[in-house]
């Protein structure tokens, strides 16, 4: 009993991150996020575009094609981010991130050489079983960072995701109308590529293989079960989906309510532009901020107050009667749902046991995923039965009610979990 005390305290040592090395490690996957995000989100503004140049072979119509190249995307990273994540807890976190990159790039690039819609969507399909950078970047991590930083870490590395999404559409834009449609995918390659390169020189991980025996004990299905069983964590991915349901859920109508608000409708493209622009960056500037205060008290409270200011600020748009009101709300909407994803991100680190890592922010990815393919559902709906307004009260209130089940279900003492 003695003996296997002394081993596993070796072994708790060797995994202890070096004060350095941890620090370089996040500061390498900070620019490599950034890279990656630019490269995957350029081709966003004109992926409908490009279905409808390409057009379809099969008779399935060009409107389903282009639902397909979203949804198919993540229905295939919800099924497949699990298991990539238990694998990077077996083999490497480092060599997934390497996997999710090298792989984007070459899915990417042959994207620019499709002949028919069905052939994008199907290359979509395999991008989302291939790809899942921001789950794997997020092991890495939350492995190397010591947890009294994890909320530090994990908002730096949201600034990074925010920068990136804010500005990979707009290069995009930019690249396909002043060249075309395939040189966006010529650089989006060629960024995910940097990217990979950045990780494979620059990031040392001191990893240590689990044993065989180890292995053999504990397959893929139960190591899903052991973190899912762990206490916090299965409600953390309960509010990660509403918060990702509700961050998604009235992107498929904000261009059409943006123009109900304004008076010049040559301006809804760049009005919609903006709101997202300066949302993203409200986000992306107080998560790094949010998170430090997170390390130095609780993260616990940071989720609930933020849920509560999410959903408030998501009501008050319903009420929105001009440009101008609903654009400073939405940025109220950003800050809240900074405080939102660093603090999940860091209790995810906190609650769960080292060395699991990559199955925790694999199925955290997975969740994220599956909030993404029902949103749009949902809003059609809700917009359908209800109308446009009312997208923006039901996601209030959804937010409102994750806060309520944050504030009485969440344990309370973090550091109590881990020790």
């Amino acid at each position: 009993m003695k003996k296997n005390s002394v081993e596993q305290s070796t072994i708790d040592e060797l995994l202890k991150p070096a004060e350095g090395n941890w620090q370089r490690i996040l500061w390498i996957m900070f620019i490599a996020q950034i890279i990656s995000l630019i490269g995957f989100s350029s081709v966003f503004p004109f992926l409908p575009l490009y279905v409808h140049s390409l057009g379809t072979v099969t008779g399935m119509s060009e409107s389903l094609c282009s639902a397909l190249v979203y949804s198919g995307h993540a229905f295939t990273m919800m099924l497949l981010s699990p298991l990539w994540g238990t694998l990077a807890d077996r083999y490497g976190r480092k060599i997934m991130v390497e996997r999710a990159m090298f792989g984007g790039a070459v899915i990417v690039v042959l994207m620019a050489f499709v002949r028919s819609a069905e052939e994008l969507v199907l290359l979509r399909v395999l991008q989302g079983a291939m790809s899942g950078v921001l789950g794997a970047a997020s092991a890495l991590v939350a492995a190397s960072a010591p947890r009294e930083r994890s909320g530090y870490a994990m908002g730096l590395m949201q600034v990074a995701m925010g920068i990136g999404l804010a500005l990979g559409p707009v290069i995009g834009g930019i690249l396909a109308d002043l060249f075309n449609y395939q040189s966006v995918f010529f650089v989006t390659s060629a960024l995910l590529l940097l990217a990979g390169i950045m990780v494979w020189l620059g990031v040392e991980e001191h990893f240590i293989q689990p044993d065989k025996e180890k292995r053999k004990q504990t397959n893929i299905f139960q190591a899903w079960m052991k973190v899912l069983k762990t206490r916090g964590v299965g409600l953390l991915y309960l509010l990660r989906f509403i918060n990702q349901a509700g961050r998604m859920m009235f992107m498929p109508i904000l261009p059409l309510f943006i123009l109900s608000l304004i008076h010049n409708p040559d301006q809804v493209n760049s009005y919609t532009g903006m709101v997202i622009g300066l949302t993203s960056l409200a986000t992306a500037v107080f998560s790094i901020f949010i998170g430090r205060i997170g390390d130095r008290g609780s993260h616990q409270p940071i989720v609930i107050f933020s849920l509560f200011g999410a959903g408030f600020a998501y009501i008050l748009q319903s009420f929105a009667q001009n440009g101008y009101q609903f654009l400073i709300f939405q940025m109220l909407y950003g800050i809240g749902l900074g405080g939102v994803i660093t603090a999940i991100s860091a209790l995810l680190a906190i609650y769960s046991e080292k060395g699991a890592e990559g199955t925790v922010y694999g199925l955290d990815s997975s969740v994220t995923s599956a909030a993404r393919v029902i949103a749009p559902l949902i809003c059609l709906g809700v917009s359908t039965l209800f109308g446009l307004r009312a997208v923006f009260a039901v996601a209030g209130i959804w937010y409102l009610i994750a806060a309520v089940l944050a504030l009485f279900f969440l344990p309370r003492k973090e550091k109590s979990i881990i020790n």
